[in-house]
This record gives structure tokens, C-alpha cells and sequence, in this order.
């Protein structure tokens, strides 16, 4: 079965990890009640020295580190159909939520399946 996959990279104060967590499980629990098929929201913990790791990549400063999170979804369309619901509920509840990260530095792309174990 093909499956999709939308990616993000956040880098994040190291301080500000509690309130992100918070704000994770809450979209846990949003993306899988509108059918996700899988949600994950991973810290940065083991930082590669050489080429293009996230460190590098998201220009973390001494105090920051990186989420790197990804909602599995059967398809394309399927992630688009689940994403407009869970937007929809976010939309409604966005004035009681103080992002806990920086938007402009904040990365997503969605992917198509190349390979999965």
C-alpha cells in the first residue's frame, strides 16, 4: 500500500520543549481522531558532525535544538482530507495557543513513500 507522508523540521529553544510537547499531544490526538494513520513528534538528541545534519541545517544556536516530526497518512489525497479537517479544528482553537517556536524557521514538505521496512 503506497503511503504519504508529511515531514517537518522545528528547531526549537531547548526552554521551550515543555510547551511544545503540550501543543504536540494536542495535534496527536487531532491528526489520529481524523485518520492518521501514524504521528510522530521526535527531539534532537544525537547531533552528526559532518555534512548537512539538522543542526546545521536549521542554524541551531547554543540554547536551541530540533523537532523532526512526521504524520503518516495513506495517500496523498487521504492526508489532504484528514490535514483540512484537522486545520479546520486548529483554526478554531489558534487565539488560545502561544507558538512555542519561531514560524519562520519552522520547515514541512509532503512526501511519497519511496521505500518503507
Amino acid at each position: 500500500m503506497a503511503q504519504y507522508v508529511d515531514g517537518y523540521v522545528i528547531p526549537i529553544k531547548k526552554s521551550k520543549l515543555p510547551a511544545y510537547k503540550r501543543m504536540a499531544k494536542l495535534g496527536c490526538k487531532t491528526w489520529m481522531k481524523h485518520g492518521a494513520l501514524s504521528y510522530y513528534e521526535c527531539v534532537g538528541d544525537d547531533f552528526v558532525p559532518y555534512g548537512l545534519g539538522f543542526k546545521k541545517l536549521c542554524k541551531l544556536k547554543p540554547d536551541e535544538t530540533f523537532v523532526f516530526a512526521f504524520v503518516i497518512f495513506k495517500s496523498k489525497k487521504h492526508r489532504d482530507q484528514v490535514n483540512k479537517k484537522v486545520f479546520a479544528e486548529m483554526d478554531a482553537t489558534a487565539s488560545k495557543w502561544e507558538m512555542p517556536f519561531d514560524m519562520k524557521r519552522f520547515s514541512i514538505a509532503g512526501c511519497n513513500v519511496l521505500v518503507k521496512g
